[in-house]
């Protein structure tokens, strides 16, 4: 459908500040995220794939900050185990609205629970798999710690946090060949220099990259061993820790 395709950024604009998921958002994300992140369509099903590798029966797994459930529906299409449930937590109505129908649509063996709540106040309780995918980035950095904290809380001996984001660089060289590559890839997918310009300009203050080694440093601080990067394209990168 046409009105899917991305082309917020489109038009010459006063206000490029305060992107937010709001329906408009809603409307065009698949095609948004997959071509402003380069990997995505890999991520996900691979996601999927860890988790099929780490759930424990009888346990919840945990997809916060859901957006329209892609990974959730990754994971309840991959699970085999039957007596798991996952439970997709976003703060946006318009995302939560459209997530649900989704999974509706889907139809998928595994139940997926989709909660209208801040994942801030999510009570993490007998996890096997707690994913956050590009969530981190667009949280408070004070509030980055006790999040993972209190996920490290809630797994379970042997299970997983999963987590993609967008990272920076702390080599200001890397960090400018790193932006340079991004941007072309964004090229690549018929993005226009404006369009590039004033998703950067609203996306500014919102979203936050860490370094890998600060991504490193949280999970141990939250208790968390064995701490990997499994996949990396760009400035987008995906990790891995578990609970001992």
């Amino acid at each position: 459908m046409s009105d899917s395709k991305d082309n917020l950024f489109a038009k010459s604009r006063a206000a490029t500040t305060g992107f937010c998921f709001d329906e408009k958002v809603v409307r065009v994300f698949p095609d948004m995220i997959s071509r402003s992140v380069p990997g995505y369509e890999l991520v996900i099903p691979m996601v999927g794939m860890l988790a099929r590798r780490y759930v424990q029966p009888g346990t919840n797994i945990y997809d916060l900050g859901s957006s329209l459930g892609a990974t959730s529906l990754a994971m309840a299409q991959a699970i085999k185990e039957k007596d798991v449930r996952i439970i997709a937590v976003d703060n946006s109505e318009a995302m939560v609205t459209r997530c649900r129908q989704l999974v509706t649509d889907n139809n998928t063996a595994l139940p997926v629970e989709v909660r209208l709540e801040n994942l801030l106040d999510t009570h993490i309780e007998n996890a096997s798999v707690v994913v956050l995918n590009f969530t981190l980035q667009f949280l408070d950095r004070g509030q980055r710690q006790d999040l993972v904290n209190r996920i490290a809380s809630g797994l379970r001996a042997g299970g997983a946090l999963i987590i993609s984001e967008k990272i920076c660089f702390e080599d200001d060289s890397e960090q400018s060949d790193q932006s340079a590559w991004h941007h072309d890839f964004k090229r690549t997918q018929g993005y226009s220099e404006l369009e590039i310009a004033q998703k950067r300009n609203a996306l500014e203050d919102v979203l936050q990259p860490d370094t890998e080694h600060r991504q490193f440093e949280r999970l141990r601080q939250a208790g968390l061993v064995n701490p990997r990067r499994w996949f990396q394209c760009f400035s987008f990168a995906s990790y891995i820790a578990f609970r001992e």
